[in-house]
């Protein structure tokens, strides 16, 4: 099917011209240059990767396209007419779709309700049929009927994809798209994105997973510090000459990724979980059952898992932010927490930094010497008498922004102003430098460019170095093969046994993911 009879709209030989352009596009926040004179071409039928670290300027760049935010300066060229794009509804009407890193879905609703909702039509048979006719010839298969609470995370980025080709889009920006997706859901969507190329639709593609635009994008604009810094053909790079196109000097090698892993024997359970039992506390939770889990000191320990297989709810208990009731189910050391509330255990030296960064593991409309001294306060002595040290608050921000590289304007910036990889590096480096005995982290890297994760991948291990406990819960394996000491697998809201992470190659560890309790012959840690 060629691209005109997709889009009835262009022109015979238009495919010839480039799609989109932005020339001199700038953009200044407060204190911040997000974007900086920046020219881009976009050319149908292509796959155009937009690179560069956390604070780079790419996020700017696209909700400019896609009129969520207004240029301070520059020219948009649509299809070579000057366009004013105002709106998400104007970006939409010239067939211009985006699909968020985080997706705009309500639970509670069908595929085909949340569908009739982001088109604005009405939620019928007809819409059915043409989500079942759209999901079918580009392998995207979703049944209109189902709740959203029901479906995976890779079916529920289906439903916004689909949405978008609903309204036969000519651009397709896509932000973060494989963050949360299994090897196999990554490899469809490629098959996905290739057909629509090859049909004439262009996709502006945002990842930080270089190896992926190596093998997907025909071509990469790599920003830095807000400016475009080089055009290149990723095919003919490697990994390593992204990298370092991306960040200059501070690309990190393969020495600096690299993690070596303490051996465990003779060091002591810092937190234990015994064969715990948790129901489902609403439609959409998933129930856990039989959960047995040794956090040793010194060591990292690894659990993977794709998402909705009770990490949300693991996390809820071992944090406290779900309580238990009876006694033995959780101890950290000597002591019996499964009714201790975050505020008890966090005292006792237990930190967590949960998957939602903007909302869980921080207020946006505060400050971040205010997000500093939420989880703060009690283990780096910033109240005193019932009232909080604005100073000692102020200071420990201040050391968090100078200790992880965060960009931003300092600590009485917003959180909610800072880019998702700067906003994830301030929240670890607030868990992390407070020296808890037990570290809980879920997705640690999730969005995060190769540099912030390098450093967050090193302040873990160090923290394990100085005798902590870390767990790590992550959809990415490449980085719980890398980071981990003991590995694991969750699946339906039961826990695999753990294996010495070095042991596993990436197919045992799918059996785990899959609901294999023990691998055959390997010898495990309960």
């Amino acid at each position: 099917m060629t691209a005109e009879a997709i889009h009835p709209g262009i022109a015979p030989g238009s495919l010839d011209q480039p799609l989109a352009e932005l020339a001199g596009i700038s953009k200044a926040y407060p204190g911040v240059l997000a974007n900086d004179a920046i020219d881009l071409v976009v050319e149908p039928g292509r796959i155009h990767a937009l690179l560069g670290e956390n604070g780079a300027g790419k996020s700017t760049l696209v909700k400019i396209l896609y009129g969520l935010l207004s240029a301070d300066s520059g020219t948009l060229r649509w299809q070579g007419a000057d366009v004013t794009i105002d709106s998400p509804n104007t970006a939409r009407r010239l067939g211009i779709a985006m699909v968020f890193q985080h997706f705009s879905l309500f639970d509670s609703l069908t595929v085909l309700e949340n569908i009739a909702l982001g088109m604005g039509v009405d939620a019928d048979t007809d819409l059915a049929t043409r989500i079942e006719d759209v999901s079918t010839r580009y392998g995207l298969p979703l049944d209109a009927s189902r709740s959203v609470f029901e479906l995976s995370v890779g079916e529920r980025q289906r439903i916004e994809i689909v949405r978008c080709l609903l309204q036969d889009p000519k651009l397709l920006v896509m932000d973060e798209p494989t963050s949360v997706l299994t090897p196999a859901e990554v490899e469809q969507l490629f098959v996905t994105l290739r057909r629509l190329a090859s049909e004439g639709v262009a996709i502006l593609y945002i990842s930080h997973k270089l190896e992926e635009i190596r093998v997907l994008c025909d071509t990469a604009t790599i920003l830095r510090s807000g400016r475009v810094v080089a055009t290149a053909s990723p095919a003919d790079e490697s990994a390593a000459s992204l990298a370092t196109l991306m960040m200059g000097e501070n690309a990190p090698n393969g020495s600096s990724l690299a993690v070596s892993a303490p051996s465990s024997q003779g060091r002591s359970s810092l937190l234990r979980v015994n064969d715990l039992e948790v129901p489902a506390s609403s439609s959409d939770a998933q129930s856990l059952s039989g959960i047995t889990l040794s956090l040793v000191a010194g060591t990292i320990t690894g659990i993977a898992g794709v998402a909705g297989n009770g990490q949300d709810e693991l996390l809820a208990v071992l944090t406290g932010e779900l309580t238990l009731s009876g006694l033995g189910k959780i101890r950290m050391g000597d002591t019996d927490v499964g009714e201790l509330g975050v505020a008890q255990r966090r005292r006792l030296g237990l930190s967590a930094v949960p998957e939602e960064r903007l909302g869980h593991g921080a207020v946006p409309n505060m400050s971040l010497s205010e997000n500093a001294a939420l989880t703060g306060f009690t283990r780096r002595g910033l109240a005193r008498g019932g009232w909080l040290r604005t100073g000692a608050a102020r200071h420990f921000a201040q050391e968090i922004i100078d200790r992880f590289d965060v960009r931003c304007d300092g600590p009485q910036s917003l959180a909610g102003s800072l880019s998702g990889g700067n906003l994830q590096k301030f929240v670890v480096g607030r868990e992390v430098l407070q020296a808890p005995s037990v570290l809980v982290v879920s997705q640690p890297t999730w969005g995060v460019d190769a540099g912030a994760a390098a450093a967050i991948h090193a302040a873990l291990r160090e923290l394990a170095n100085t005798g902590s406990a870390v767990l790590v819960i992550s959809q990415d394996l490449d980085e719980l093969m890398q980071l981990t000491d003991w590995l694991g697998a969750l699946c339906a809201g039961r826990l695999s046994r753990f294996y010495p992470t070095a042991s596993l190659d990436v197919q045992q560890v799918g059996l785990l993911m899959g609901g294999a309790n023990a691998l055959e012959g390997m010898e495990s840690r309960a």
